[in-house]
């Protein structure tokens, strides 16, 4: 299975999300964002060089807390990177590791639609605020146009009572809610997944009922072929 994480907005934690949600899911994350990449990078090839033709994807793969297939950081590389190769790129790391969690680029831009274009299901994350509400709205019409299934939404970073009911209202899919922890901001660069440092925190709980609509399928490709 192939699980799209998109979110209108940068900013909104969308590459926590989904190396968090990777961790639940014992799968492998794969960070697409072939331009502003945010997971880390380590040594060796990327995917700018499985892109671009030069390295085999599971050269590119590493181990870790969480299996990851990083991005490079160069605009040179991301130049040469053929993004319409994702999925034949992606095929053998989803044989290798059953789930594959693609860190979809932030916005609209052409790049944003070919993960989603290859996802099973989709996850879209969002903030509280409304302007990142009303980005997280044109996300989800793309994923619509896009026919990519919408498995739920992760309300990020909630200081307050979160707008669950307005949010599944205005996107059409469950909402799971993600209080504002530090440790979840420093999840990634510690490369220690909120489910392992605090397994018994509010922010695991709802990454883990995130993986459970994922793992039960709902709304994907598969479960609507069945």
């Amino acid at each position: 299975m192939i699980v799209a994480v998109a979110g209108g907005k940068g900013g909104v934690g969308k590459s926590t999300v989904a190396y968090n949600l990777a961790a639940v899911l014992d799968a492998a994350v794969v960070d697409g964002d072939l331009s502003m990449a945010n997971l880390p990078a380590g040594t060796g090839p990327t995917l700018h060089d499985v892109l671009a033709g030069r390295a085999d994807p599971r050269e590119a793969v590493r181990g870790g807390p969480v299996t990851l297939l990083p991005c490079g950081r160069s605009l040179a590389g991301a130049r040469a990177a053929d993004v319409s190769a994702l999925g034949t790129a992606l095929a053998p790391v989803e044989l290798d590791h059953g789930t594959v969690v693609i860190d979809c680029p932030a916005g609209l831009r052409a790049d944003v639609g070919v993960p989603l274009a290859v996802a099973d299901v989709a996850v879209i994350v969002t903030a509280p605020e409304p302007f990142a509400l009303a980005d997280a709205l044109r996300t989800r019409g793309l994923a619509r146009e896009l026919d990519a299934p919408l498995a739920g939404v992760t309300l990020n970073r909630v200081v307050d009572d979160p707008p669950i009911p307005t949010v599944r209202s205005a996107l059409g899919a469950p909402v799971e809610s993600v209080p504002a922890d530090p440790r979840v901001g420093r999840s990634v660069t510690e490369e220690q997944p909120v489910v392992d440092a605090a397994p018994d925190s509010e922010s695991a709980a709802a990454f883990r009922a995130v993986a459970a609509r994922v793992e039960r399928g709902e709304g994907s490709r598969q479960s609507r072929s069945a």
